[in-house]
C-alpha cells in the first residue's frame, strides 16, 4: 500500500511537471539576457517586478494551499448567475463600417472592442470560457456566447494587454485572433507569452511605466498598477502590470487593468486628466488581499482621483474569482458613486457605448 500511495504521488508530481512546462497556455518564460535588459527599470528589483508599496505578501505553500481550499470549497450565495446572462450582439459589417464617433463595447469582465478614429482595439481580449490554464481548472463564464465570435471580427489594428494572468491574457483567444491583428502592445516581458504562441517580436512592443508609443495618430501610455504577474508557482512577479492611457486628438480614455488602490491613481490624473472615460476595476475583491483588487467604494473614489466625466466598472460580470456574490461589485459602486456624485456608466454586455453621449444606466442585472 505504501509502495503504490508512493508511486501515485510520484507520479501526480511528475505529471504536474510535465503539465506546467509544456502545456502551451502557461505561455514563455522570461530569459537571463531579459532579466538583465530590465534591471533599467525602477520597477525591477532582485530579480523580479515590485510594486511601489511592498505589496502583495509572499505567501507559503500552505497559505496558499489554505486559501485555495477556502476558495474552491466555499459556498458563496448568489456567486454566479442563476442562468446565462444573454449579450447583445454585433455583427463584422458592424464593425468595419463604423465611422462614428468614438465608442466601446464591453465582453464581459475586463475585455473590450474599442473604435477611435477609425481604428480598431481590443483591450484584454480574454474570450475563453474559463479563466484559468485549462478548462477542467475553472468555472465556466457567466455569458456562455460573446457579442461577436473571434473568427467573424475584422482586421484588429492593436490589442493591449494589461498583465499574464489568465482572465486577461488567454491562450486560445490569442491563437484565435494573431494573423488578425497589427500590433500588440504589452508592460515588459509579457510578450514572451505572444512569442510562445506564434506572434513575431517585430509585431510586438513592450513598454515600462510612463513610456508611451505612437500608433496611427493615437498614443498608448503604459501607466502604474498594484497588482502582481505571473503564470505558474514558479514565475510570480516576472512580468510587469500596468493601466493604459488611450489618447486620440481630441478623448482621453483610461483603463485600469487590475489594481488595488493608490496614490498612482492621482498621480494619472495629474498627468493626463480629465478622463472622457474611464474602466475601473471593480470585483474579485477579498479583505485577505485588499492591496491588489480595489473594493467598490474604492472604484468610485479613483473616478474622482482620475477626473473622469464617466465611469465604468469592470472586472466583473463574467467569472467567479473571488467570494461575493456575483452583483455585489456594481450595487456597491452605484451606491458609492451617488454618494460621491461620481457619473456611473453599467451598460450591457455587448452594448455601445458612445463617448459623445451618455448611455442609459439601467439595472439589467437585477433581471
Amino acid at each position: 500500500m505504501l509502495l503504490f500511495l508512493g508511486i501515485l504521488i510520484l507520479t501526480l508530481i511528475l505529471g504536474s511537471v510535465v503539465f506546467v512546462n509544456f502545456y502551451p497556455s502557461f505561455g514563455g518564460d522570461v530569459s537571463k539576457s531579459l532579466q538583465e535588459e530590465y534591471e533599467k527599470s525602477k520597477n525591477f528589483k532582485n530579480g523580479q517586478f515590485v510594486n511601489k508599496k511592498d505589496v502583495p505578501e509572499d505567501l507559503s505553500f500552505m497559505e496558499t494551499l489554505k486559501l485555495a481550499w477556502k476558495f474552491f470549497f466555499t459556498k458563496v450565495p448568489n456567486g454566479s448567475p442563476q442562468q446565462n446572462i444573454s449579450v447583445k450582439k454585433i455583427d463584422s459589417t458592424d464593425i468595419v463600417d463604423f465611422r462614428d464617433s468614438t465608442r466601446l463595447i464591453w465582453f464581459g469582465h475586463s475585455a473590450f472592442l474599442l473604435q477611435i478614429d477609425n481604428k480598431t482595439v481590443l483591450i484584454d481580449p480574454m474570450f475563453g470560457k474559463v479563466a484559468a490554464p485549462h478548462d477542467w481548472l475553472g468555472a465556466n463564464r457567466f455569458n456562455l456566447e460573446t457579442p461577436i465570435e473571434i473568427e467573424k471580427l475584422p482586421k484588429i489594428d492593436a490589442v493591449l494587454i494589461s498583465h499574464d494572468h489568465y482572465d486577461h491574457l488567454d491562450y486560445k483567444s490569442i491563437k484565435r485572433l494573431k494573423d488578425k491583428v497589427e500590433m500588440f502592445y504589452t508592460p515588459l516581458g509579457v510578450g514572451v507569452h505572444l512569442q510562445a504562441w506564434g506572434i513575431g517580436k517585430e509585431r510586438i512592443s513592450e513598454l515600462d511605466w510612463w513610456q508611451d508609443v505612437k500608433f496611427e495618430g493615437l498614443t498608448f501610455t503604459c501607466t502604474p498598477a498594484q497588482h502582481f504577474s505571473g503564470r505558474k508557482f514558479n514565475n510570480r512577479q516576472s512580468t510587469l502590470w500596468s493601466s493604459w492611457v488611450i489618447q486620440s486628438q481630441s478623448e482621453s480614455i483610461f483603463f485600469s487593468g487590475d489594481s488595488g488602490y493608490g496614490p498612482h491613481f492621482k498621480e494619472i490624473g495629474e498627468a493626463f486628466g480629465p478622463f472622457d472615460f474611464a474602466m475601473v476595476e471593480c470585483g474579485q475583491y477579498n479583505k485577505m488581499w485588499p492591496d491588489i483588487h480595489m473594493f467598490p467604494e474604492e472604484t468610485a473614489q479613483v473616478g474622482i482621483d482620475l477626473d473622469a466625466k464617466r465611469v465604468m466598472p469592470i472586472h466583473w460580470g463574467a467569472f467567479k474569482l473571488a467570494l461575493h456574490s456575483w452583483t455585489d461589485p456594481v450595487e456597491r459602486v452605484v451606491k458609492k458613486a451617488e454618494e460621491l456624485n461620481v457619473n456611473l456608466v453599467t451598460p450591457e454586455i455587448g452594448e455601445s457605448i458612445f463617448l459623445e453621449h451618455l448611455n442609459s444606466s439601467r439595472k439589467w442585472w437585477k433581471d
